[in-house]
């Protein structure tokens, strides 16, 4: 069980880095996609033993088919309505982000080691995974022009936010974790109105230029 949870947290941890460096968006979402998935699996990896719980199978349930099903097909259809492909001239280049990734990854697993946790993490790789896609979130959302782009930025945070509060699943109640989702289900769809709306007006997506909107 342990084996396949390392596997798991591996696999997320791989899946920053090729968003980091694919221009694609197709690749961006799918990476997200994948990593939303895999992520769903963690609370019925990481119980201690015996049935889950409907605790546990209703936040795997609920992540699956939010973040793994139905957010990435809003994206593609948004890419597909936006008649975009590519994130063309992003603030930092693909290497460069990569570089800043492996940085952000070398940090989290040096800060994992000195986080005061109520108890040991079931797994060594949890915490170092959990930070590192909060940071290559962040790394997404100041480097990347395109708001589809920022939005998978995003949806990386909540996985990190996600990945951090297993280290306290049993003190976090349903309701909050549910919330967490929720909460994510109407920013992304704010954002795709958001979305549709500039694609509509100025015949792009392109955040750099909403800097030179006047009132």
């Amino acid at each position: 069980m342990m084996r396949a949870t390392d596997l798991v947290l591996v696999l997320a941890m791989l899946l920053n880095f090729l968003v980091l460096g694919s221009s694609r968006l197709s690749a961006g979402i799918r990476a997200v996609a994948l990593q939303g998935a895999s992520l769903s699996l963690l609370p019925l990896l990481l119980h201690d033993g015996g049935a889950p719980t409907i605790h546990l199978m209703a936040l795997g349930l609920g992540m699956l088919g939010l973040k793994g099903m139905l957010f990435p097909w809003l994206l593609f259809r948004a890419i597909r309505e936006a008649s975009m492909r590519r994130e063309m001239q992003p603030l930092i280049g693909f290497t460069a982000s990569l570089v800043a990734g492996i940085l952000a990854a070398a940090v989290a697993f040096r800060v994992s080691t000195r986080l005061p946790l109520p108890s040991a993490p079931v797994s060594s790789f949890l915490i170092p995974t959990a930070l590192t896609t909060i940071l290559v979130s962040f790394i997404v959302l100041v480097s990347r022009t395109k708001a589809l782009t920022q939005v998978l930025g995003y949806l990386m945070l909540e996985n990190g936010i996600f990945l951090f509060g297993l280290v306290f699943a049993r003190e976090m109640p349903l309701l909050i974790e549910l919330g967490i989702l929720l909460d994510l289900f109407v920013g992304v769809f704010v954002m795709g109105i958001v979305v549709f709306h500039i694609h509509r007006e100025f015949d792009h997506i392109d955040t750099v230029h909403l800097t030179t909107l006047k009132g």
